[in-house]
């Protein structure tokens, strides 16, 4: 069947957000950050299943991309991530976890927190599940220009794991190299590095609104923050509208 499926165009694609009917959830640990749930799932003529899995309030990650010198530059941060027991190269990010906060002020102030950074003008980049079969995270991926420096007495104090992080422009080329040659393994860097270059190889085409709707967030469908129009490359985080985002953080 595999080679016979029918030939689409990008336009058949999109993913399906209606969530299949759950006959029993248990919370079967709450963490600090995240909890462990077990559901158990109406799959129609699959029969029911229990399914356990993180429950994740979502993220946000930023390209935070630059002009000089006649080439585009993006900066990275290197963290320590226990999990993985690995120190890795990551664009700016965090955790939707402040009540509220719609995903464009967070990533703002995700990018002045950990690079001291604020953006004039802001695009969604592109969305993704990093891990759907066994987490319900769902991040989204700002692109940021116009750059500035958050004034020195305005900067935020880090502590834990990035507290003294390095910080680091790298050509965009470049950063793509690293990403295929196995030097950057983080997969949400990964992601906003090709799909900044893969954009940009599109004239910018392709970009969306800084606050078009997350529907991929399972918190935010049916909210404010994805109701609404899709909105238009062109229409997003240029002046007023992506100052604000700047200002919020």
């Amino acid at each position: 069947m595999s080679l016979s499926a029918p030939l689409v165009g990008p336009d058949a694609l999109g993913d399906d957000y209606r969530a299949k009917p759950i006959l029993a959830a248990q919370t079967v640990y709450h963490g600090m950050v995240w909890d462990l749930r077990k559901d158990r799932v109406d799959l129609g003529e699959a029969g029911e299943v229990s399914r356990e899995y993180i429950e994740h309030p979502g993220a946000v990650s930023v390209v935070a991309l630059r002009h000089r010198d006649g080439r585009d530059e993006v900066v990275l941060i290197k963290q320590y991530r226990h999990p993985v027991q690995a120190t890795e190269w990551e664009l700016p990010a965090g955790l939707l976890d402040v009540a509220g906060e719609a995903a464009h002020v967070a990533a703002a102030r995700e990018l002045a927190e950990e690079v001291d950074l604020t953006a004039a003008t802001w695009h969604v980049l592109t969305d993704l599940f990093p891990s759907p079969g066994g987490i319900g995270e769902a991040i989204r991926v700002f692109l940021a220009r116009d750059l500035r420096e958050v004034p020195q007495e305005q900067r935020h104090e880090r502590d834990g794991e990035e507290l003294g992080m390095p910080t680091v422009w790298i050509g965009l080329e470049d950063a793509v190299t690293a990403v295929l040659t196995g030097r950057v393994t983080n997969g949400v860097a990964q992601l906003g590095i090709l799909g900044a270059y893969a954009a940009r190889e599109r004239g910018w085409a392709t970009l969306r609104a800084y606050d078009v709707p997350f529907p991929a967030h399972p918190a935010l469908r049916g909210s404010a923050e994805s109701s609404g129009s899709a909105g238009t490359a062109g229409s997003a985080g240029t002046a007023g509208s992506a100052a604000t985002a700047g200002s919020a953080a």
